[in-house]
């Protein structure tokens, strides 16, 4: 009787050992993601403490000589214009960004033309970007829009995922919209840089870009 007890209680200690090492290997295995989520939870408030405001973004002051600052648009130039009306169920139907694409050759010309890039480029090499995707309620406006180089890395292929990102935790309802518009316009490649690498490759299969030249 005493030896099957002592039994149980080995095995329940063996047990317990064995969980507790797993729950470490797990945080240790996870730290990183989890300091990531924690990161993003601060600077993108949720649904609920954004509910009903619109996006605070800046006008522009320049229309020529823009100059590009790494990943991001010139600012004076470029600080980015929404759709003030839509809503997040609207860009969460599918195929919503169709529907209000409107950008236009001379357009097209008139934007490389204020970053001081010739036209036409090469096919792939950029593209006529809007700084706060269509599809999180960014409009055709000039001072959405700039001309993104594939590469170097940060390219556009990598700010098309941030988009993606965003757009789906606006319509799962972790964040609100104005707050995702927002750090589109201020700082997108900072929320790349805190989206786990596993989900980036997730995204990328689910979201192929026009220009997808990458495995």
């Amino acid at each position: 009787m005493r030896k099957k007890v002592l039994r149980k209680f080995l095995y329940g200690m063996a047990t317990a050992v064995a969980l507790f090492l797993l729950y470490g290997f797990y945080l240790q295995t996870h730290e990183v993601e989890v300091q990531h989520k924690e990161q993003l939870a601060v600077i993108l408030p949720r649904s609920e403490e954004r509910q009903g405001q619109s996006a605070q973004l800046d006008v522009p002051t320049q229309y020529a000589d823009c100059q590009a600052s790494g990943p991001l648009p010139d600012h004076e130039c470029t600080p980015g214009a929404i759709f003030t009306q839509t809503s997040p169920e609207e860009i969460c139907t599918h195929g919503y960004s169709k529907t209000v694409r409107n950008v236009s050759q001379s357009q097209k010309r008139k934007i490389f033309a204020m970053y001081d890039i010739k036209y036409p480029v090469p096919f792939g090499s950029y593209e006529i970007d809007h700084l706060i995707p269509l599809s999180l309620g960014g409009s055709n406006e000039v001072s959405n829009l700039w001309p993104k180089a594939a590469e170097p890395f940060p390219g556009f292929f990598e700010k098309n995922i941030t988009g993606n990102y965003l757009r789906e935790e606006v319509c799962a309802g972790r964040i609100s919209l104005a707050a995702a518009q927002e750090q589109m316009a201020k700082d997108w490649f900072f929320i790349y840089q805190h989206i786990d690498h596993r989900h980036v490759e997730e995204l990328k299969l689910k979201y192929p870009n026009w220009a997808n030249r990458r495995n």
